[in-house]
């Protein structure tokens, strides 16, 4: 695997942002239940193990993040959309790292989060989604830590065309125009 991907932050990060936004969403589903239901302490119970799951994975995509950034060929451009993208994360990070030991203080304590952690957690869901979408940015915009682009010679292999369907005046000349390019490429 390490062959075929430079590093390993793409892996791990897809995870800390998936458990990180579940716990988030499990806090907050959870006041939507009625006081007495049974789920409401499943949900805090499922908020709390993704939350902690979730900070070991956010310390494990720190570092290969790191690894990342001080790794990938970058230029300056590039290197700018990075750097943004790491100014965002780290206090994420740290954020979300602080929620979990807060989260394990309040499973001790043998209750529930309160309206403080519950908006510092909104706050921390928020940042995670712009630090995703920097980190989105950096590989997809400006092609970080991506080993090879295709190059699209006109003509080459024949495949050099867009796969959006032109609007037609009428359902059939949408259908005649898909019909077409079936037959055209395959």
């Amino acid at each position: 695997m390490i062959n075929i991907i430079p590093n390993w932050h793409p892996m791990l990060v897809h995870f800390t942002i998936a458990l990180l936004s579940i716990s988030v969403l499990f806090y907050l589903a959870r006041l939507f239940l009625p006081i007495d239901h049974r789920w409401r302490m499943q949900w805090l119970t499922m908020a709390n193990w993704n939350l902690w799951v979730g900070c070991v994975f956010t310390i494990a995509t720190l570092i290969a993040g790191w690894f990342a950034y001080n790794s990938v060929t970058h230029d300056a451009v590039s290197h700018a959309a990075m750097t943004l993208h790491r100014n965002w994360a780290v206090p994420t990070a740290i954020l979300f790292l602080l929620l979990g030991i807060s989260a394990i203080n309040i499973a001790k304590q043998h209750r529930a989060p309160r309206f403080k952690f519950l908006s510092i957690s909104v706050v921390a869901a928020i940042l995670l989604m712009v630090t995703g979408w920097l980190g989105a940015e950096a590989v997809y915009r400006y092609g970080l830590g991506v080993i090879s682009l295709p190059v699209v010679v006109e003509g080459a292999d024949g495949h050099n065309h867009s796969h959006v369907v032109e609007s037609a005046t009428s359902d059939d000349n949408q259908q005649d125009k898909v019909d077409d390019h079936s037959e055209h490429h395959h």
